[in-house]
């Protein structure tokens, strides 16, 4: 009953990702003129602003500012476009699945053993993620410093391209319904704001089933402005003091597909920099291997040390997640999470639902939940076979079609107040670092953890969902079978329903919201220039001390827009001087 348990859980939770039953054909390439594979790329070329990572932030970024200047964007990974795994919503497990060097997803498994993803590919996370869309909060915007007006123009800019209405159908309208009973008021109908209460919120897959991306951001760019060089991953910023008292950026070393290296400087021009937009993982990292980093662990890896920072790799954090898969008596709609109830206890509660994953799809992937990648954490290290994987598949395309009706509920807490820490593995940029996020240490994180849970009790059990739940399976049989599911790498406690905390501690997964390393007022200033060097920027999540909003990926994408509009005016204004 356990193993049943956990593939009905299984199922589900990757059917929740599932918005439509139709396939939609892979995105048209746009064809972009200025999008070029590194191996075409001169041996030395020069740039007003060079972005490393063309993911959330970077590509917003380089196509305002190719409005004005000559940009060289470089991203590590390949184009989204054409890859159905990418931008067909009906192939959404495939694209996690794929442990090949080169997935545009890249698997890692954190240092507290849970499973995660960083995005491989131009547009980022946002091509792999579960497409929800919410802005931050008004106190966030104040407490970042921001300017609200250049934030609103921002978003709407981005808004225009990626953001849509998902459709709500019977189960979503039962949580929306449950948690509104639950307490989670007002009730604030669809919007994209971060508002206290229940609400409907965007989604950056359209009504056929296509994935907009942050890489469709680059139709804004100026084509003569622009190169966008793809499988290029940077190995090092270059650094001169020549004429100057501190370390200043002036140039990047990065590879092609053939390892054949290749040189990008600034042109010389006070205005001009260096830009990383590389992610949470991908920024510090390239700090590091760049020589800004704690002199100890770069001295450790024979780095030469351009600037101590011991700022840089500190405050990673990750909001946990923990959700409970609740087995329907009848069919339910393939939805996206759509539906949100933000709290005043500081844990957001969000759902999904599906039906008939396994014969309803073209494959029979189940994402970063499936026994395929190995995670079978039931299982000893050694015991995780390729037989044993087979076994277990084999097991799921056997079960009946009822298996696959249901729903989960899950909750993410805000924060969180809990960080960690990220250092070098080695100098190679594709290689993932050691990262720890401490999920759970601060106590105050798994009190919000328990509220979270005793929220979804409370909707689990409101009148508004009653046609979507057993009668006979209790709360303390849906948690158990939830907590039987080898969803991370920890050891497993029985009867964890017994106690909300333990729960919450054994069935802990990442949500892909993982932030820090290069944290404002720690390692940039409030303009985003690396603290200590000149010609110098991250602009990312690295930055977030806090997730923004129940998701952030339309405040990241926003940031990369907003930053790009400053930095054309300031230059603007420069030439006018």
């Amino acid at each position: 009953m356990a193993f049943f348990g956990w593939c009905r859980f299984l199922a589900s939770l990757l059917n929740a990702v599932l918005l439509f039953h139709t396939f939609s054909s892979a995105q048209t390439d746009p064809e972009y003129t200025f999008m070029h594979q590194a191996t075409t790329a001169p041996t030395v070329a020069y740039y007003d602003y060079i972005i490393v990572g063309g993911g959330t932030a970077g590509c917003p970024l380089a196509a305002t500012l190719s409005q004005n200047a000559s940009v060289l964007l470089l991203e590590r990974g390949g184009s989204p476009y054409g890859n159905p795994n990418i931008t067909d919503l009906a192939a959404f497990g495939s694209a996690l699945s794929d442990l090949s060097p080169t997935s545009p997803s890249q698997r890692f498994v954190s240092e507290d053993g849970v499973v995660s993803a960083r995005a491989r590919v131009l547009g980022g996370g946002s091509c792999l993620n579960a497409g929800f869309y919410s802005r931050a909060g008004h106190d966030y915007v104040r407490l970042a410093g921001w300017d609200e007006r250049l934030v609103n123009e921002s978003y709407q800019w981005v808004e225009k391209v990626v953001a849509f209405q998902p459709p709500l159908k019977q189960w979503q309208s039962a949580v929306r319904d449950g948690l509104v009973e639950a307490g989670i008021r007002p009730y604030n109908g669809f919007t994209y704001d971060h508002v206290y209460g229940t609400k409907v919120g965007g989604t950056i897959f359209d009504q056929n089933g296509h994935r907009h991306t942050a890489a469709d951001l680059l139709r804004y760019a100026k084509p003569s402005g622009l190169t966008v060089l793809l499988h290029a991953p940077v190995h090092q910023i270059l650094f001169t003091t020549r004429g100057s008292t501190r370390p200043k950026a002036h140039g990047v070393i990065f590879a092609d597909a053939n390892g054949v290296s290749h040189r990008a400087y600034l042109k010389r021009r006070s205005t001009n920099e260096i830009i990383v937009s590389s992610g949470a993982l991908g920024s510090p990292q390239l700090l590091m291997m760049s020589g800004i980093g704690p002199r100890r662990h770069l001295q450790a890896h024979n780095i030469t040390v351009v600037l101590d920072q011991p700022m840089v790799g500190l405050g990673m954090s990750d909001n946990p997640m923990n959700a409970v898969f609740i087995p329907s008596p009848q069919p339910v709609e393939v939805s996206l999470i759509e539906v949100v109830g933000i709290t005043h206890n500081g844990t957001y509660i969000e759902a999904a639902s599906g039906e008939n994953f396994a014969g309803g799809a073209r494959t029979q992937d189940y994402g970063m939940f499936s026994p395929r990648i190995g995670q079978l954490s039931t299982l000893p290290p050694k015991q995780r076979t390729q037989e044993a994987i087979d076994k277990a598949v084999e097991v799921m395309q056997a079960l009946p079609q009822s298996a696959f009706v249901g729903g989960f509920i899950l909750e993410k807490i805000m924060g969180p107040i809990s960080t960690g820490h990220l250092e070098l593995t080695s100098r190679n940029p594709n290689d993932n670092p050691s990262v720890t996020f401490n999920y759970f240490k601060d106590p105050r994180d798994l009190q919000r953890c328990v509220d979270g849970m005793k929220i979804i009790e409370n909707v689990i059990e409101s009148n508004a969902f009653s046609s979507f739940r057993f009668d006979s399976l209790s709360i303390v049989t849906l948690l158990n079978m939830t907590a039987s599911s080898p969803i991370n790498l920890l050891p497993k406690h029985a009867n964890a329903s017994r106690s909300l905390e333990q729960f919450c501690k054994d069935t802990v997964m990442t949500i892909w919201h993982f932030h820090g390393g290069c944290i404002m007022d720690r390692v940039v200033d409030h303009d985003y220039k690396v603290i200590g060097i000149d010609s110098l920027r991250v602009i990312d999540g690295s930055t977030f001390r806090n997730s923004p909003g129940t998701n952030p990926q339309a405040t990241v994408m926003m940031l990369g827009r907003y930053m790009g509009v400053k930095l054309m005016r300031e230059r603007q204004a420069n030439n006018g001087a």
